[in-house]
């Protein structure tokens, strides 16, 4: 996995959409409040606007994140970005939908991102290669990684930019899949098959259980040695890890 994580202790977090259960979901407060939190890693959706520019959006409309409606993909960046997306009770008046180049200038040097890829045009080598050149130019490449639930879009992605560690999401497989150097299985299987993340680690595979509220289980992802866990509360999965650390759990039981 991508510096500057190894300088930061097991599991990391990654907030998921930013600090989403605060905020409005993959808006600029919300990756702020995740990065004052204390996330490790920030992770947001993308999408294609109509002419072109890389959202941070997960629905393939707007509908339900913003005052307005319509589908994200046929829409300009001019026209999105004159919709609402602070979300309701959120103490927030006004929030736009950003870009990733925006998103760049809020992550300090020691935050990773996680990109995940949510437009179906992801499977197209150019539309690929013009977001790893936008990372770039951003100054975040190296402090990437590119994650989807889909194999398809990873692969155009991984072809176009193999610098770039690439993750496959929502896994239901009982076993860590091939290929991808970030492995994110549903919760569940980490309770079918226990020694899930220990094979991906024999892969040299980084393993974060897709769970975005993961406070039930926290305890179980430090024990299984999970090198990240999801949140859509960094501030509160933050006090719950530090308050396990200080009972002693590192992983694989308690400290002697």
């Amino acid at each position: 996995m991508n510096s500057p994580l190894h300088l930061k202790q097991k599991p990391y977090i990654m907030a998921h959409r930013g600090s989403s259960v605060a905020l409005g979901e993959n808006t600029l407060d919300a990756f702020r409040q995740a990065v004052a939190d204390g996330a490790d890693i920030v992770e947001t959706d993308l999408r294609v606007s109509a002419d072109g520019a890389f959202v941070c959006i997960h629905d393939s409309s707007v509908d339900r994140t913003t005052d307005g409606k319509g589908v994200v993909e046929s829409m300009t960046l001019e026209e999105l970005r004159r919709l609402n997306a602070s979300g309701t009770g959120s103490g927030v008046s006004m929030a736009q939908i950003p870009t990733i180049t925006e998103l760049a200038t809020v992550l300090p040097e020691d935050v990773v991102v996680a990109l995940e890829l949510k437009s179906p045009r992801f499977v197209e080598p150019e539309t690929c290669r013009k977001l790893a050149d936008e990372v770039a130019r951003a100054g975040i490449r190296r402090r990437s990684i590119v994650i989807s639930f889909k194999r398809s879009r990873l692969r155009a992605f991984h072809s176009v930019a193999p610098d770039i560690p690439v993750g496959l999401v929502g896994h239901m497989g009982l076993f860590p899949p091939w290929n991808f150097q970030l492995v994110g299985p549903h919760w569940v299987m980490l309770l079918i098959n226990p020694l899930y993340a220990m094979l991906a680690h024999r892969r040299g595979q980084f393993v974060c259980p897709l769970d975005p509220r993961p406070g039930r289980l926290l305890k179980w992802y430090v024990f299984l040695r999970c090198d990240a866990v999801l949140s859509d509360d960094p501030a509160r999965t933050r006090a719950r890890l530090e308050r396990i650390r200080r009972e002693g759990w590192t992983g694989r039981g308690k400290m002697p």
